[in-house]
């Protein structure tokens, strides 16, 4: 039975993340990209300047850094982690290329997201801010658009539920927490019809106590914790990650050319060139836009809290989270795996792959190794779990007219979901989570290309002040 609803769930996963949805993504990043003059490269070091420099006279519910680390807190997680090991067992090291590519492109889009989630958004009599793609499509392309703007809030809360939000993260803190503990599952209790660790259970239980006390408190007890956390932890695993990359730098010369190699020939365990090519494509986009989120429409209900007057400036702070989350987080990941050559083994799946990479890259007794990369997942991901949350409720607010007894409806069975996550299947987890993402991208895609005109123009007028200005 549970083998069968598995064959399906990736069968859906196959047709949705096939290459319609892939070309859509990599030409609305390509063409915002071209639109924008290269803007991802032009106006980086503005962007993290702006990052760190709040505006003093804008208005929104939290800072510019509170909005971008609520967004990270989303965006950092199991697919920093978790995500390019599978990515790189499924499509060979040449995934990590295709994830950077798609991650570079994405920051444009990343951009656009931003602009338009400030430029649309509302704010009612109580200061409580209204914003994210829903708005945007509303606002933008207009009233007769709502029924889009409704299918992306009613996807956005199912991935909030079932895919990013909850599932994912809460499996792969059990993963990695009973794996440090309990790595022979010694201590078992029967449950649900299966056996699991009292490590498992433990950790389910905590995690959801935690989650429940957090989410309660709404945006601001989010972001005030994302604020604090986040830097924390991204510092902390991009400096295990530099350890590995120094003690084991004469790999690294090998480890680049075989990533940039087998992102166009593919991998030999995936069969012929063509066809692994585009198995590497396929899993390093897919799970690049698990992990940074660019073109999902996640991060623009952050940003659209922040406390700004200017849309172009917060599209630039919003960019920076693509850039931090890939193409150095999830890169750190994906060369620790190549180096150690940990996504050869079969017998790993999913963090247990990173896992090893980090057992064998780090210069430290393996127990110590194990238990800096479990303190990073738990960190990534709970701050996750928050971040979705969020974005979940606001899917939900817009859905049922702000009706406060759904959204609660909502907070109480997405702490469910976080209770019930240790016990999924790894596989079937990550499955659902992408089929989510995928139906939650399109229509905001729609929108961006749509409204490409307005980000533009909006864009040209921005830099044209700020120039002025000097």
């Amino acid at each position: 039975m549970f083998e069968q609803i598995n064959h399906i769930i990736e069968v859906v996963d196959d047709a949705v993340w096939g290459l319609p949805l892939i070309i859509l993504i990599l030409f609305t990043g390509l063409l915002l990209t071209a639109r924008l003059g290269l803007l991802q490269v032009r106006h980086l070091g503005k962007a993290f300047k702006f990052m760190l420099k709040n505006e003093e006279d804008g208005e929104g519910e939290v800072t510019s850094f509170g909005a971008l680390c609520t967004a990270l807190s989303a965006t950092i997680g199991t697919g920093n982690i978790a995500g390019v090991a599978t990515a790189l067992a499924a499509g060979g090291p040449g995934a990590l290329f295709w994830m950077i590519v798609a991650a570079f492109l994405g920051m444009a889009t990343k951009y656009a997201e931003g602009l338009l989630a400030i430029k649309y958004r509302t704010i009612d009599s109580e200061g409580h801010v209204l914003g994210g793609p829903f708005y945007y499509i509303e606002n933008g392309m207009g009233k007769n658009w709502r029924w889009l703007a409704k299918i992306f809030a009613f996807f956005g809360a199912g991935v909030g539920l079932f895919g990013i939000g909850t599932f994912t993260q809460v499996n792969s803190i059990a993963s990695a927490v009973k794996d440090f503990f309990d790595p022979e599952t010694s201590h078992a209790v029967p449950l649900f019809g299966n056996t699991y660790s009292w490590a498992t259970v433990i950790t389910g239980l905590i995690l959801t106590l935690c989650v429940g006390l957090v989410v309660i408190g709404g945006i601001r007890r989010i972001a005030r914790v994302s604020e604090f956390v986040v830097p924390f932890m991204a510092i902390l695993y991009v400096a295990l990650g530099l350890i590995i990359i120094v003690t084991n730098i004469t790999a690294v010369p090998a480890a680049i050319v075989s990533i940039v190699k087998s992102a166009f020939t593919g991998s030999a365990l995936a069969g012929g060139a063509m066809g692994s090519m585009v198995v590497a494509m396929q899993k390093g986009i897919a799970r690049g836009i698990f992990s940074n989120e660019s073109g999902l429409g996640s991060a623009p209900i952050a940003a659209a809290a922040a406390m700004t007057k200017e849309p172009a400036r917060q599209g630039l702070v919003s960019m920076t989270g693509t850039f931090i989350d890939t193409i150095v987080i999830c890169t750190m990941t994906g060369l620790s795996v190549v180096i150690a050559g940990t996504w050869l083994d079969p017998k790993l799946e999913g963090v247990e792959i990173t896992m090893a990479a980090f057992r064998e890259g780090l210069p430290f007794p393996p127990e110590v190794a194990s238990f800096s990369l479990m303190l990073c997942l738990v960190f990534f991901a709970f701050t996750t779990i928050l971040g979705w949350n969020y974005y979940g409720e606001r899917c939900v607010e817009y859905l049922f007219n702000r009706k406060r007894s759904v959204v609660t409806g909502y907070r109480w069975l997405y702490i469910l979901a976080v209770f019930i996550g240790p016990y999924m299947t790894v596989a079937a987890v990550w499955n659902i989570a992408d089929i989510f993402n995928a139906l939650m991208a399109f229509p905001n895609l729609i929108a961006l290309l749509a409204l490409s005109g307005v980000v533009v123009r909006e864009s040209k007028d921005y830099f044209g002040r700020l120039k002025t200005m000097k």
